[in-house]
């Protein structure tokens, strides 16, 4: 009996993945060529491929726009901004205290990343949050090749809440079905036997979306790591090296 595999591609974004992105992650574009090359060398070996997209608005708790200092400045991308920092007014929501501080207690409940401040990147509709050409061919190519449908799972789009792995939000809201975990998604993935993943960032939102499908034993040994075809956002290149140790040595390969 033949082995059930899936490619889980995880945002393979253009503010990613080019140099001119909003949010360039150093090495990608090298990483999406081994990627596109996996997925030509292994047509016939690929059963499905899934892509997660993020998809945001301006207005994000993630973004500048979304938070004022005390004297009506927006945060530069890549600061931190801590519960403490909120309690004290260092920062404030422009859609009220209550709701970033409800937020961050419940990202320190929950022992997630630390909150911090992106470039405005992958917005809705815009050229930034487009798959990269040299992947998208290539999936485009194994569908035509296999005659199956691929699949695309977007994140990020509620904008109270940061989203990084595919499965759920950082913090999912009662009101927001697509921002708690994705009981379908997470069924179809039990009918496979091998579940690669790659994507950007390693840092980020690969390593969250690995640590959220590591919590079913049903589904963390199906885990294998296209290590050369993922790369770190620069400055958090250790933030996830916990959540790597847990898994084993085979469930890294080389693409």
């Amino acid at each position: 009996m033949t082995d059930k595999s899936l490619l889980l591609i995880i945002d393979a974004q253009y503010d990613f993945c080019d140099g001119k992105g909003a949010l360039y992650v150093p090495g990608a574009e090298q990483d999406m060529e081994r990627l596109a090359l996996f997925i030509q060398n292994n047509v016939e070996k690929l059963d499905s491929i899934v892509l997660s997209q993020d998809a945001h608005q301006v207005i994000d708790i993630s973004h500048p726009a979304f938070w004022v200092c005390r004297n009506g400045k927006n945060p530069a991308p890549f600061t931190q901004i801590s519960l403490a920092d909120v309690e004290n007014g260092e920062w404030t929501s422009i859609f009220g205290k209550e709701t970033a501080l409800k937020y961050l207690k419940e990202l320190d409940r929950r022992k997630e990343f630390p909150h911090v401040i992106w470039p405005e990147h992958c917005i809705e509709g815009s050229k930034g949050a487009a798959i990269v050409d040299i992947v998208m061919e290539e999936v485009k190519n194994w569908a035509r090749i296999r005659q199956l449908y691929f699949k695309i799972v977007q994140k990020g789009k509620n904008p109270f809440t940061e989203h990084f792995g595919i499965m759920n939000a950082a913090v999912p809201l009662n009101h927001d079905v697509e921002t708690r975990f994705n009981i379908p998604l997470f069924d179809s993935f039990l009918g496979y036997d091998t579940i690669y993943i790659a994507g950007e960032a390693q840092s980020h939102c690969v390593a969250v979306t690995v640590k959220q499908l590591m919590g079913f034993q049903s589904i963390a040994d199906k885990i294998v790591i296209l290590k050369n075809c993922m790369s770190s956002v620069a400055g958090f290149e250790h933030l996830a090296d916990d959540i790597y140790s847990r898994l084993k040595p085979h469930q890294f390969i080389e693409a």
